[in-house]
C-alpha cells in the first residue's frame, strides 16, 4: 500500500495526514522531509521517542551535535565552554545528519536502526522520531527541493522521492552497485551523483527519468562528493588512496588529481567560497583546497581518523570528529592549529552547530 501524505501548517505545529484506501494515521510535531519516507510502508508510525531525555537548560543556539555512531548516542557539547550538556541513545549507527530545507529541523539517520530522529537544530532536542526507515546512511535534498534522496549502503540502492513543497512521494527505489555512500547534485537539480565505495565508481542518476545515467572509475572507496560553486567539477575524494579526484561531470572524465594525505574521505567549505576542507581519515590530516586553482594550500594536522567537519558562521573555528579516539577537535582556523579536545562516544562521525558557515 502507498499513501500519500498532506502537510497542514497552524501557527503551533505541524500535522500530517497519511491518506490510502485503508488507513488515516494522524501525526503531530513532524517535519515535512519525514513525511516523503513514508509512502512505501503500509504502515506508519511516527511518535516521540519513548525515553526523551530532559537537558540542562544550557543547551541553546550554541549546542554541538555528535553522532556516535558505534554506541548509538548522540552527545551534545557547549560550543562556549566546550563542556557536554548531556549524552542520549538513538538507533543503530547515526552517520550523518542534516537540517531540513526551512531549518527548523535537523534528521539524524540512524542506518542499521532503520529509523530518522529530528531535533531542534540549536538546542539539540528530540522533537520526533520516524522508525522503518530501512538504511537511511546518508540523506539529501536537491537544491531546488524537488527531491530526497536517502542511500542505502548496505543494501546497494537509493531512494528517491520527489517533493513538492507539500507531498514527499516515493519516485524510485533505485539499485546501486555496489555501497552508495555520499552524494552531491547539479546547480539546477537535474542530476545526482552517489560515490559506490564498493565498484570504486561515481553514478550520475538522472532525477527526472530516476535512471542511471552513467557511471565512471574514480579510484579505490570513493566517498565524500563536492560540487564547485560553478557547478563546472566534482570533487569526489579518493579514500582508498590519497588524492581528490577532479571530474569534468559533463564529459566524465578525471581531469585532475589534488593530492592529499593517505584516506581522503570528507569534504566541508570554509564559506568564504574559496577554500574547501577534505579530510584524510588515514593520515590524520585536513586539507586545505583553493577552488579557484584546485590546488591543496595547506595541512592541518588532526590525529585519530578526522572525519566530519564543521565551521562556524564566521569562519574561524573548524570542530571536527576523529573517529578513531572518541573525541572531537576543535581548530583555530587562522593559525590552523587544533585548540582544543573533547571527549564524545566511540566512533564520532557527524557533527553539526546551528551558527554554521554556508557550505560554499
Amino acid at each position: 500500500m502507498r499513501g500519500k501524505i498532506v502537510v497542514f501548517a497552524s501557527q503551533s505545529f505541524l500535522m500530517f495526514v497519511v491518506t490510502s484506501a485503508f488507513t488515516s494515521v494522524f501525526v503531530r510535531r513532524s517535519v515535512v522531509a519525514a513525511c516523503g519516507l513514508l509512502t512505501a510502508f503500509s504502515t506508519f508510525a511516527a511518535a516521540p521517542v519513548a525515553a526523551t531525555p530532559v537537558l540542562p537548560a544550557a543547551a541553546n543556539d550554541n549546542t554541538v551535535v555528535v553522532l556516535n555512531s558505534r554506541d548509538a548516542t548522540i552527545t551534545l557539547l557547549d560550543q562556549t565552554t566546550y563542556k557536554e550538556i548531556g549524552t542520549f541513545p538513538v538507533g543503530k549507527e547515526p552517520h550523518h545528519l542534516m537540517p531540513t530545507p526551512d531549518n527548523k529541523s535537523l534528521i539524524v539517520a540512524a542506518a542499521t536502526g532503520n529509523s530518522l530522529l529530528f531535533l531542534d537544530p540549536k538546542s539539540g532536542q528530540i522533537q520526533n522520531q520516524v522508525k522503518d526507515i530501512v538504511d537511511p546512511y546518508q540523506i539529501g535534498f536537491s537544491p531546488n527541493q524537488k527531491w530526497f534522496i536517502a542511500n542505502g549502503l548496505r543494501l546497494d540502492r537509493i531512494d528517491i522521492y520527489g517533493y513538492d513543497g507539500k507531498n514527499l512521494k516515493l519516485a524510485k527505489r533505485l539499485p546501486l552497485p555496489s555501497m552508495p555512500s555520499h552524494m552531491a547534485f547539479t546547480a539546477d537539480s537535474s542530476l545526482a551523483f552517489i560515490s559506490l565505495q564498493g565498484s570504486d565508481e561515481l553514478a550520475a542518476v538522472d532525477l527526472a527519468t530516476q535512471k542511471v545515467k552513467w557511471t565512471i572509475p574514480v579510484g579505490k572507496q570513493p566517498a565524500g562528493v563536492y560540487m564547485t560553486p560553478d557547478n563546472k567539477y566534482l570533487l569526489v575524494g579518493v579514500m582508498g588512496s590519497d588524492y581528490v579526484a577532479v571530474i569534468d561531470w559533463r564529459t566524465q572524465k578525471i581531469v585532475k588529481k589534488i593530492k592529499t594525505g593517505d584516506g581522503a574521505h570528507n569534504f566541508r567549505p570554509q564559506g568564504d567560497n574559496r577554500h574547501l576542507f577534505v579530510s584524510n581519515r588515514v593520515a590524520g590530516t585536513i586539507n586545505v583546497l583553493d577552488l579557484n586553482t584546485l590546488e591543496s594550500v595547506g595541512s592541518i594536522t588532526v590525529p585519530g581518523g578526522p572525519d566530519c567537519m564543521e565551521v562556524t558562521a564566521d569562519g574561524k573555528t573548524m570542530w571536527v570528529t576523529q573517529r578513531w579516539l572518541k573525541r572531537v577537535s576543535v581548530i583555530d582556523l587562522t593559525t590552523r592549529k587544533v585548540i582544543r579536545t573533547i571527549p564524545v562516544g566511540r566512533s564520532p562521525h557527524g557533527i553539526y552547530f546551528h551558527n554554521r558557515a554556508s557550505e560554499v
